[in-house]
């Protein structure tokens, strides 16, 4: 099974104990999220500025989460931010990589059941990680939906076609947000009370999809989010949370956990809606 990454841990870890935080370290791990790109670059002096507090209580911060200072838990923002510039080159230099790292030339039967170890692995990490009553509040917001929009951009816009198609067969007004024209926020404009965003994101979150989660959120819709971690950008918007990490082989993130998920996701809610006709078929007590 793909083992979870030091930083994802501590997110995780920051999550589950927040509610249990005082109040200083719940403005520090607040600070942590929204700030973990650059976390790795400030010093302890400037996090305490603008947290308003002390140095000290960095410190107690970082110590509630096991380390032993700041510096130690710095060192996983810094080791992030590494493996992420160097898990995102171009597919060539990905490739390229692949090959360098070989001694042996892998065939192309071995690399396929690789990849398909890889995403196993990541669809056991979903099914080991569901969370059932998101699962339900996210099918009880679609299912209330008036209008439907869903927004995912580069690697996650397969993902938002694939919902949108889904969705398609159901009869609710469904509405891909493609960007066309750099048009995210101008095709978003008619959201409103009633509607449902669904927002696709998965690190480093892309910006247009956080800002058509905050224009959704603003107009009085609700947001479903589907995304990497509980502390993402994106979960302050959410009303509904779906976390899922891909399982990943030769620096390539595979998309089945999540196309997995989205599937569920809609096949639940078909089968809600057909109850909510069978329903309305049914005769009423009092029509005798």
């Amino acid at each position: 099974m793909a083992e979870t990454a030091p930083i994802d841990k501590l997110m995780q870890h920051i999550a589950d104990e927040y509610d249990a935080l005082s109040r200083q370290l719940k403005v520090i791990a607040q600070y942590v999220e929204k700030h973990r790109a650059s976390l790795m670059l400030e010093r302890i002096s400037d996090i305490a500025g603008a947290c308003d507090v002390q140095p000290s209580a960095i410190v107690r911060f970082a110590q509630r989460f096991g380390y032993s200072g700041f510096s130690e838990m710095q060192d996983v923002f810094r080791q992030a931010y590494t493996e992420q510039a160097s898990a995102t080159p171009n597919y060539q230099q990905r490739i390229r990589k692949l090959i360098d790292t070989r001694d042996d030339k892998i065939s192309v039967g071995d690399m396929t059941r690789e990849f398909v170890g890889a995403s196993r692995d990541g669809l056991d990490d979903l099914a080991g990680g569901l969370d059932d009553a998101q699962l339900e509040a996210a099918v009880t917001l679609l299912q209330k939906a008036d209008n439907i929009y869903v927004v995912g951009v580069r690697r996650s816009f397969p993902i938002a076609s694939y919902i949108a198609y889904a969705l398609e067969h159901t009869a609710k007004r469904v509405h891909l947000v493609s960007g066309l024209g750099g048009m995210h926020r101008e095709q978003m404009r008619s959201i409103r009370g009633g509607d449902v965003a669904i927002a696709i994101s998965f690190a480093p979150y892309g910006k247009e999809t956080q800002q058509c989660a905050r224009l959704a959120h603003d107009n009085g819709a609700k947001v479903l989010v589907i995304t990497d971690s509980k502390l993402a950008p994106l979960a302050r918007t959410a009303d509904a949370l779906l976390t899922v990490t891909e399982g990943s082989a030769f620096a390539f993130r595979s998309l089945t956990s999540t196309i997995c998920l989205c599937q569920a996701l809609f096949i639940a809610l078909a089968y809600k809606l057909e109850l909510d006709i069978e329903e309305i078929k049914q005769p009423g007590e009092d029509n005798d």
